[in-house]
């Protein structure tokens, strides 16, 4: 966010409580290993914009010397990046672009600047702004109200060794992206594994997700399908007992409804985490997810306090369409490095007064340059459905291009003529061009066929596209 600000020539000032780059990757994942990937031979160069579909690690930049950084720093073992491999690479993009952080800044208490504005109390003194962007993750452990004994369990974050749970069994509340991390890390180890929480697992919408944690799900899963021992159950646990030597959990079964007990040596919530908002709450930023998430605008601002914005993995609170139950890659950096320089450019406009170039587009050319774009550019990829490139409508007959943007903001408030292309993957795991049209109050949304080998610059894909905007090319 910060190099995106400062590449539009916006002062900002970047506040850490860390002591440097890094942050969540010193401490999380648990076993090491991230959940997504980055590929030091793919069919893109690293230098281009294109890589970054194939790069899921690496921070955005302008200078080809400064991108796709995490496969420079690999060891080759895996294409999944080890922890510590994308801490030194997130190190190295912070001092090779220059970025100015204030760490060991503590923020601690937030009130508002009449007329407009904020003032920010930290451990350093006052900051002044017009916008405060949060940026501080999903990062606060966090367990569920209305489990009995829950709070005599440990989290995720005080998981030990996994050969400490040598011949256990071991007892995960969730199954969810971090229940199945430390159930895949454990496989070796633990006698069984146990993971339990009401919603199924839905392995349709984690297949096709860019969001899923499908290296964490896959193995752990496999086992409990194949019969290997370890469980994946549906149900609401009730309450967590202490016995001599374990635990007994009760739970009542969700999918098949009955009483369940468990005797078990270890228990773990793998619950989640939320987000640490400090006392924005008492200033108006209303919540939701059972209070883990603020709610947001398609551009990431507060929904009840403007001049309230986020970024990185909070930014997952931005739910946009949701087509076919998909959730966005927000959570990751693959899709909110894409969410930073959206909000980067919607603030220079919005905020800042900053009037940013929109190359003009002849009517001739619209077709190709949005099928390229659907073709080969890792945002509409990685942030399926979620983000959108957007042409807009001129009064002289021509286009211009207004870069990406959220597709929810197009569809639902934008007040200019035009068309939107995005990438969607339906309910049967066909991924097509999606292309939407605005023309006054009216949208409408068209799928584009889908393609051998993502390819979408063909006879057929021009002639469906040039068919929807007839009259305007």
């Amino acid at each position: 966010m910060s190099y995106c600000l400062r590449r539009l020539g916006i002062r900002h000032a970047l506040l850490s409580y860390d002591d440097g780059p890094g942050g969540m990757f010193r401490r999380f994942p648990i076993f090491q290993r991230l959940i997504t990937w980055s590929k030091p031979h793919a069919p893109a160069d690293k230098a281009s914009d294109q890589y970054g579909w194939y790069d899921w690690n690496s921070l955005l930049a302008e200078e080809p010397e400064h991108r796709s950084l995490a496969p420079s720093f690999m060891d080759g073992v895996s294409y999944f990046p080890a922890r510590h491999e994308m801490e030194e690479q997130l190190i190295a993009f912070a001092e090779r672009t220059a970025i100015e952080c204030r760490y060991g800044c503590r923020w601690e208490a937030t009130r508002q600047d009449e007329p407009d504005g904020f003032v920010l109390d930290t451990s350093d003194g006052e900051y002044r702004c017009d916008v405060a962007i949060i940026a501080t993750g999903m990062a606060e452990p966090w367990k569920p109200q209305g489990v009995e004994g829950i709070e005599h369990v440990p989290h995720y974050v005080d998981t030990t060794a996994p050969e400490t749970y040598k011949d256990q069994r071991v007892f995960f509340i969730g199954k969810r992206n971090s229940g199945f991390e430390l159930a895949d890390g454990l496989l070796p180890w633990a006698r069984q594994i146990i993971l339990a929480s009401p919603r199924p697992v839905r392995m349709s919408v984690l297949v096709h997700s860019s969001a899923a944690a499908r290296a964490r799900y896959i193995q752990p899963y496999e086992d409990h399908v194949l019969g290997g021992g370890n469980m994946v159950l549906d149900a609401a646990i009730e309450r967590v007992e202490r016995t001599g030597t374990g635990f007994q959990v009760h739970a009542q079964g969700t999918s098949r409804p009955g009483d369940l007990q468990f005797e078990v040596d270890s228990v773990v919530a793998a619950t989640g985490f939320t987000v640490p908002l400090g006392d924005l709450r008492k200033l108006g930023v209303k919540t939701f997810f059972q209070d883990r998430l603020p709610s947001q605008t398609p551009y990431w601002e507060s929904a009840t306090v403007p001049g309230i914005y986020f970024a990185g993995a909070i930014t997952q609170g931005s739910i946009g369409l949701k087509k076919y139950g998909h959730p966005s890659g927000s959570s990751a950096v693959h899709g909110f490095r894409y969410n930073a320089l959206v909000l980067a450019r919607h603030l220079a406009e919005t905020r800042f007064g900053i009037q940013l170039d929109r190359p003009h587009v002849k009517p001739a050319e619209a077709i190709d340059h949005l099928l390229a774009h659907a073709t080969r550019s890792p945002d509409l990829w990685n942030q399926q459905s979620y983000l959108a490139r957007v042409l807009d409508h001129l009064d002289d007959g021509s286009f211009a291009d207004a870069g990406s943007m959220p597709l929810a903001h197009f569809v639902d408030t934008y007040d200019q003529d035009g068309v939107a292309i995005t990438i969607e993957t339906d309910a049967a795991g066909d991924i097509h061009p999606a292309v939407y049209l605005r023309r006054g109050a009216d949208v409408s949304e068209h799928l584009l066929a889908p393609g051998h080998l993502h390819a979408y610059e063909t006879r057929e894909h021009r002639s469906q596209l040039s068919s929807l905007l007839q009259g305007w090319v």
